[in-house]
């Protein structure tokens, strides 16, 4: 019998009872939000025990919502249980003054990158990760730039202005 949503949600309320903050479903994919220090131990069960099955982790990656006071970074995790063929989404939401949460890799070896990447970018801190340094900007950089606190674009830049992409001014058509 495959796993439900509803076996999901219950396993996880059984094991965690009211520690759990809410559930969504968007798109047919169950979303569970948890606390962020209990990511590691959720994460941990969901993939040890045998009903659950959740053994591979799909993706990993953070949020910036600069509007969420204490909940600025969100961290989401994507498991997927290959028996059963069911995928789960995690969020957890950690502060921006103070974006520690637990490393992964004590479950998933290939969290290492996802999690340097997340730290590269975002600048979430992945306490007991192995190696957390910078993965694709330069370690001397003092930001992280997928932080929606800066602007865009330039606006005194010329090469960008509308008129150039024929999207202001005159028109071609």
């Amino acid at each position: 019998m495959a796993l439900t949503h509803d076996d999901i949600k219950a396993s996880l309320n059984t094991k965690f009872g009211e520690q759990l903050a809410s559930y969504d479903e968007s798109y047919g994919m169950l979303c569970a939000t948890i606390p962020a220090a209990k990511n590691l131990e959720v994460i941990q069960f969901l993939y040890n025990d045998e009903k659950m099955k959740f053994r591979f982790l799909t993706d990993l990656t953070a949020i910036h919502y600069p509007d969420r006071t204490q909940e600025e970074l969100c961290v989401v995790y994507h498991l997927h249980n290959l028996q059963d063929n069911t995928r789960l989404r995690i969020k957890a939401y950690v502060p921006v003054a103070q974006p520690d949460i637990q490393s992964l890799t004590p479950v998933f070896k290939g969290a290492d990158w996802l999690e340097r990447e997340a730290y590269d970018f975002f600048g979430v801190n992945f306490l007991g990760h192995p190696n957390l340094i910078r993965i694709m900007n330069v370690e001397e950089m003092d930001y992280f730039p997928l932080r929606k606190e800066y602007p865009m674009e330039d606006p005194s830049r010329r090469d960008k202005d509308d008129e150039m992409f024929g999207r202001g001014g005159s028109q071609f058509y």
